[in-house]
């Protein structure tokens, strides 16, 4: 795995963690938000992947910088890693859904922080920035968050966005090439309309999130969409059916 920067304001920083090459896990992109030296950790990923992942977090930053940790849902891909990275930084802080606490627990590390999150969101501060965690329930679990940062306009969408690419595929959508859209969301149409399963939650986040100024919308799987297929991605998705079965 590598890492490659998303945005870069003096010492406030995105990074993105990719490109898995592990046949046998599915691909995941882990993000490190970085502000006056202090870090955040999003959906750092499963144990499998432990090892490279950490080797390409500490490309980027030293890894007692990493503070705080998200954790969107409960999904292994997500925080499977939890107890190693406790292992490395005990200090760090588990910020987790509240419904799943309990769930997310089983993964190990119970001498570990963790912060629930409410189902209605909440706040963090990182470093010199607020952040805002947002309710995304039901796209696709229960209880699920994401993360917006209004200063870098970034929106961590865990799982919405989400396309399963052929190694070796970049970690942007070429914002330059209006038919790169096009080309990418075959990749992630099967995706939303099978593990997505309620229109309603659906729509009410199309909305929030069109309210928002969101340049880097930036997936759990595949490439990160940028400035104008940020806007394309919303129009697909809120016109896209989902909770199919074999397109039924």
């Amino acid at each position: 795995m590598k890492s490659a920067p998303v945005v870069q304001l003096g010492k406030h920083r995105w990074w993105i963690v990719y490109d898995q090459d592990e046949e046998r896990v599915i691909d995941s992109n882990i993000y490190v938000m970085e502000s006056d030296g202090e870090a955040l950790i999003l959906d750092p990923g499963g144990f499998e992947i432990f090892p490279q992942v950490f080797a390409a977090v500490v490309e980027a930053i030293p890894p007692d910088a990493i503070r705080t940790a998200f954790v969107s849902h409960q999904d292994p891909d997500i925080a499977s890693s939890l107890p190693l990275w406790n292992a490395c930084n005990p200090k760090i802080q588990w910020y987790i859904p509240k419904l799943w606490d309990g769930f997310i627990r089983h993964h190990g590390a119970l001498d570990a922080t963790f912060v629930d999150i409410p189902d209605e969101g909440m706040e963090i501060r990182i470093g010199g920035q607020t952040l805002q965690i947002l309710p995304a329930h039901y796209l696709h679990s229960s209880a699920n968050f994401h993360v917006y940062d209004p200063v870098a306009k970034v929106l961590f969408s865990g799982d919405v966005g989400a396309a399963l690419l052929p190694k070796g595929h970049s970690a942007f959508l070429d914002r330059r090439r209006p038919e790169a859209f096009g080309e990418h969301i075959a990749h992630a149409k099967y995706f939303h309309e099978r593990w997505m399963p309620s229109n309603e939650a659906k729509r009410d986040w199309c909305d929030r999130v069109r309210q928002l100024d969101v340049q880097y919308l930036c997936p759990q799987h595949g490439a990160i969409y940028q400035g104008e297929h940020v806007q394309r991605f919303l129009d697909w998705f809120e016109a896209l059916p989902v909770g199919r079965v074999d397109g039924k």
